[in-house]
């Protein structure tokens, strides 16, 4: 029997614990271990018996969540925990929450959950055992992974060898002639992976950019704000009928998809659509991929990033038979490696590189296919 997810529940609301908590009870691989009311409880609790993760409430007295979550990882970083705590924020469907939440997983949250708004209880407890759950239970994977990675290295083994992957796909086209879009898909881990690479890649590249990060509405808002502060060209939430053009990061709208449309005036401009969801996400990397291809062609490169689940797979062979150069990003420094894992099995993916290496890579085939 696998050993169960132990979690603390934080949160100022009595009521709001004792739904997670209630919620956690019907599962069988999670364990609650304490539940306490703001930050500073929250981190007495870790120091004596840390559990395997915290859901952290966002807005709290005397200690909010960013703080909170700053002190978990300086804990984390001190070796004095018997072992590391990951952290899910809860958050409040508010401009403040939103705000805080995309701060806290800048600072290295595993990842959020929106806390439902709604009238019908049923419904609300229904949208928060479905969120919570799949969370903890990927973070629980995730963190056996990297478990038995260490043990593995610990004991002079080496890490699990890589499954074989499908034979590489070439350009059927012949490779594009120009760089005129950077593409970006990403989900868990995304906020966190995209303030490290934008910066340094918009001092690099001077082509606009367009950006998949799974998110309900509000929350892309606070994101675009958050990294534009971090980077020298604009970095915004983007609307309908925009040109693609400029140093410009354009953030597909929470909860919306993003797609790229060639105008009568000859601009390729952005549509924001409320289309029914794929790969069960809106808004969905394949979705914005599969629209740059149909304009693009290959004169593009797409970066698949950390993230859960499969979206942006299913554009990846439409990509590369258009001659567009693919990265994604690898498994050690993703959060989850289900996005960039998946588009790599497709035999599509040209390199695969860590979250520090990606922004340089683009820049070299920028150079060399834009001279």
């Amino acid at each position: 029997m696998s050993k169960k997810t132990r979690v603390l529940i934080v949160d100022d609301s009595l009521v709001f614990r004792s739904a997670v908590a209630s919620i956690l009870a019907e599962t069988k691989d999670c364990e609650v271990v304490g539940s306490v009311r703001n930050g500073v409880k929250a981190l007495e609790f870790i120091k004596d018996n840390p559990p395997d993760i915290v859901t952290l409430d966002v807005e709290m007295p005397d200690m909010d969540g960013v703080e909170t979550m700053r002190h978990i990882n300086e804990l984390n970083a001190s070796g004095k925990l018997s072992q590391e705590v990951g952290v899910i924020m809860l958050s409040s469907h508010t401009v403040k929450g939103a705000a805080i939440t995309i701060e806290s997983l800048e600072a290295g949250a595993f990842d959020f959950v929106e806390k439902p708004s709604g009238s019908d209880m049923g419904a609300n407890m229904e949208a928060l055992r479905r969120q919570l759950l799949v969370k903890i239970r990927v973070y629980g994977v995730q963190r056996s992974k990297d478990k038995e990675s260490f043990r593995l290295r610990s004991a002079g083994q080496g890490p699990v060898a890589a499954p074989a992957l499908p034979p590489k796909i070439v350009a059927s086209k012949g490779a594009g002639t120009a760089v005129n879009v950077v593409l970006i898909g990403v989900s868990t881990g995304g906020p966190k992976a995209l303030s490290l690479m934008l910066p340094e890649l918009l001092q690099r590249v001077k082509t606009p950019i367009l950006v998949v990060q799974h998110m309900p509405p509000k929350f892309t808002q606070s994101l675009a704000e958050s990294l534009a502060k971090k980077c020298p060209c604009p970095v915004l939430e983007a609307v309908n009928g925009e040109i693609v053009s400029g140093s410009k990061v354009f953030i597909a709208p929470g909860g919306r998809h993003m797609i790229v449309k060639s105008g009568a005036d000859g601009e390729s401009r952005i549509s924001i659509t409320d289309d029914p969801p794929e790969n069960g996400c809106r808004p969905s990397v394949d979705i914005l991929f599969k629209s740059a291809n149909h304009v693009y062609g290959g004169n593009l490169v797409a970066a698949i990033l950390t993230g859960m689940g499969n979206d942006g797979a299913n554009s990846m062979v439409g990509l590369k038979t258009s001659g567009a150069h693919i990265i994604a990003q690898d498994e050690p420094t993703s959060v989850v490696w289900g996005m960039p894992g998946s588009a790599v099995a497709t035999g599509a993916v040209d390199e695969v590189l860590s979250i520090e290496q990606i922004a340089p890579a683009i820049e070299t085939v920028v150079k060399k296919r834009n001279g």
